[in-house]
């Protein structure tokens, strides 16, 4: 807001009658009052006083798209965050998800035939993806990668990453377990072909000083990541660590270790109110938090951005949200957001 000071001018006659300087005080008074109402009114013009981005730019059309899991309650935080931004910006968001790399593709290809405004695009299998998201970019539509492989995303086209590397959250992780005096751990993929699964597991493993063993489960089937997970600890009592990748895992990972009446501990990325509540009570040691709600606002904000003013975050660079690695002590400080499914 610009202000501007208003000096009072000089007076060869100071003695002003007090008459005269009641009325113009009341004068001032009321130029104040309208000023204030004329704000009011401003703040108040958009929707139940939205911001006036939502309501004095033009209306944008944008499509979320992602390689959801079923079951998989990271992206429905994502998802959030997507819907917050656009309700914020004026903003139509169109969300559609498929596991299968093939698919998402195809999601992508209809979505350029929509001639929607922008994309936001979660890049866990760029080989699959990237010739969709390259046709997107040919047709004029500015595209956002989200959740891993940002090194591949400008490559692609994209005016902006959001996410964290993946490896340096494993390397993270693989210290903290070093820290805690894990000897021997496995590392448990749920999803087999998505290369940031890969990449935390290869990161742990880089920088954990005792025995490493990966474990593939299908989180499409949680009955057989149960019996999976199960049977492994029943069959190797030394394992004192599991890292699961996804916070549904986690949770389905302490009953396995229950079932299998073994003392091994849990670690886990990813969050949600259930990991955060077994985080509180010690069924899971820590976890690390990528910020799922900050890729879907910050890829839908970016998009608004670029579309009514030419901006972009990050320079060309990527924009990490992660990772955070968060413990018992510090589980309070975000159970309130996770119970409302932003965190």
């Amino acid at each position: 807001m610009n202000t501007t000071t208003m000096k009072p001018g000089r007076s060869e006659k100071p003695s002003t009658t007090p008459r005269k300087r009641h009325g113009g005080l009341r004068r001032v008074f009321a130029l104040l009052i309208a000023l204030v109402a004329g704000v009011s009114l401003a703040a108040c013009s958009g929707p139940a006083g939205a911001n006036s981005a939502s309501s004095d730019t033009p209306r944008l059309k944008v499509a979320l798209i992602t390689h959801a899991d079923p079951g998989d309650t990271w992206f429905d935080i994502l998802r959030k965050g997507a819907e917050a931004a656009a309700a914020k910006d004026n903003t139509e968001l169109l969300y559609s998800s498929d596991p299968d790399g093939g698919k998402q593709a195809q999601l992508i290809l209809q979505a350029v035939d929509q001639k929607v405004d922008g994309i936001v695009v979660t890049l866990s299998k760029p080989d699959a993806v990237g010739d969709a998201i390259k046709s997107a970019v040919a047709a004029g539509i500015p595209v956002v990668t989200i959740n891993g492989n940002e090194d591949r995303s400008p490559g692609l086209g994209a005016i902006a990453s959001f996410g964290q590397n993946e490896t340096l959250a494993g390397e993270a992780v693989g210290e903290k377990l070093n820290e805690v005096g894990a000897k021997k751990i496995v590392c448990v993929i749920h999803s087999q072909g998505q290369t940031q699964l890969e990449d935390r597991c290869a990161g742990v493993k880089s920088k954990f000083s005792g025995q490493f063993e990966l474990l593939y489960t299908n989180i499409a089937d949680m009955a057989s990541v149960s019996s999976t997970i199960t049977s492994k600890l029943q069959t190797n009592q030394d394992i004192d660590y599991l890292v699961t990748l996804g916070a549904p895992i986690a949770m389905t990972a302490i009953d396995s270790v229950q079932g299998a009446n073994s003392k091994t501990k849990i670690a886990t990325f990813d969050m949600n109110a259930d990991a955060i509540k077994a985080l509180q009570d010690g069924r899971i040691q820590f976890l690390v938090d990528q910020q799922p709600y900050l890729q879907g606002y910050g890829g839908v904000d970016n998009l608004w951005l670029y579309n009514t003013n030419g901006n972009s975050y990050g320079g060309g660079k990527p924009v990490f949200t992660g990772p955070s690695i968060i413990t018992p002590e510090q589980a309070d400080k975000v159970a309130d957001y996770a119970a409302k499914g932003t965190r």
